[in-house]
């Protein structure tokens, strides 16, 4: 089975620091999973690396959102090469920069970065997802569940577990503008609406968590489908 996994940039590089040793983690579990004959393909976001790149270039000047748009984008390329540094043994060579785009693949996992402005790793990865006949998107960030508001603005913010795409895309929105914080972003939603798509979204740092699901078990997370 091909696994489509959104790993966020939160999780990659939360901080000023790259969190190597949850890598080192997230690595002996893709391992694990590739032994059972499993194949993945894993997009990379930019996490504090992007946020910090556009925070520093509005204090200078003020920037349109096409250039927030491709610091986010170089960032994930940068997350996506270290990914692939990681998986040097067993990853396909050439990173996806462009998802619209087929590889001949023979390696069980496949990077993936940004592509261009207007365009989010979460979009990416419903267009790799259709291209690659899977049906699933993990979507690994720091949160156990989605919400139907911002749990740190709203103290009366409820957990959803499971939920359908129509009454997914109201909370979210239709409109994607750089740097937007969506547990999935509003055009993706859409796409993955279209496309019949199943999301699952939970928190990537509690790998235990990841591996029930990657072996068909009880899991803590949004199901969106």
């Amino acid at each position: 089975m091909t696994y489509i996994i959104s790993l966020g940039g939160s999780l990659i590089v939360p901080n000023e620091n790259i969190d190597w040793r949850y890598l080192k983690k997230f690595r002996s579990l893709i391992l694990s999973q590739i032994k059972k004959g499993n194949k993945f393909i894993i997009f990379t976001g930019g996490g504090w690396t992007c946020r910090h790149y556009q925070s520093a270039a509005n204090k200078v000047i003020k920037i349109t959102d096409e250039d927030l748009d491709w610091l986010g984008i170089h960032s994930t390329r940068l997350n996506a090469h270290l990914m692939r540094t990681v998986f040097f043994d067993v990853a396909h060579p050439e990173i996806i920069t462009n998802p619209t785009k087929k590889l001949k693949v023979i390696e069980p996992v496949i990077v993936a970065s940004g592509w261009k402005p207007g365009w989010s790793t979460d979009y990416d990865a419903a267009i790799l997802a259709k291209n690659y006949g899977a049906d699933t998107i993990i979507n690994l960030s720091n949160i156990n569940y989605a919400y139907d508001k911002d749990p740190k603005k709203y103290a009366d913010a409820k957990i959803i577990k499971k939920i359908n795409w129509p009454d997914f895309r109201k909370i979210v929105g239709y409109k994607w503008k750089p740097g937007l914080n969506m547990p999935f972003d509003p055009i993706a939603s859409g796409l993955a609406e279209k496309l019949k798509l199943k999301v699952m979204i939970m928190n990537g740092k509690k790998i235990g968590n990841l591996e029930k699901c990657l072996s068909g078990g009880k899991f803590q997370g949004t199901v969106i489908e």
